[in-house]
């Protein structure tokens, strides 16, 4: 298994690595599958994996990474394939503490409550997983909490 996740790291990285920067470049491609990866688990937290969560999770990848449409569909199924094989979320989390700053990691906790958000309600189970990805990602719990605001806001979903 974790055979698999260095395979779908590498084959990430390959097709779009820079020439002039190989190491900083594969190191980036871990960090967006790193990132997409979460943004599937938010996605599939409850039993009820939407369409407008789907959406929102393919623009919360275009808008970080200004990636291409093909570049989010193919990051969005190695994604996938790979929280299907992770058996948790460490590995994902640790890169994106060795790879982000604090502000960045705040930045994709946003990310994430958007998407928990874009169906129109927080369910308990994304919300659990939230707060546990918060934790495995350092989040002090004020700015945390500011973040879920800030997504509630804007998704114009009340009070949970």
């Amino acid at each position: 298994m974790l055979r698999t996740l260095k395979d779908l790291f590498d084959t990430l990285a390959s097709p779009l690595m820079d020439t002039a920067a190989p190491a900083a470049g594969a190191a980036a491609h871990r960090l967006q599958l790193a990132t997409a990866v979460l943004l599937v688990e938010v996605m599939r937290a409850d039993a009820d994996s939407t369409p407008q969560e789907r959406q929102a999770v393919i623009a919360a990848l275009r808008r970080r990474f200004a990636l291409a449409d093909d570049e989010v569909e193919r990051l969005l199924e190695l994604a996938e394939a790979a929280a299907r094989e992770a058996p948790d979320f460490y590995g994902f989390t640790s890169q994106l503490n060795k790879g982000f700053s604090a502000a960045e990691k705040l930045a994709i906790v946003e990310l994430l409550w958007e998407v928990a958000f874009a169906d129109g309600h927080l369910s308990h189970y994304e919300n659990q997983l939230m707060l546990k990805l918060g934790d495995l990602l350092y989040i002090p719990r004020g700015d945390f909490v500011g973040a879920k605001q800030r997504a509630r806001e804007a998704a114009g979903a009340g009070a949970p």
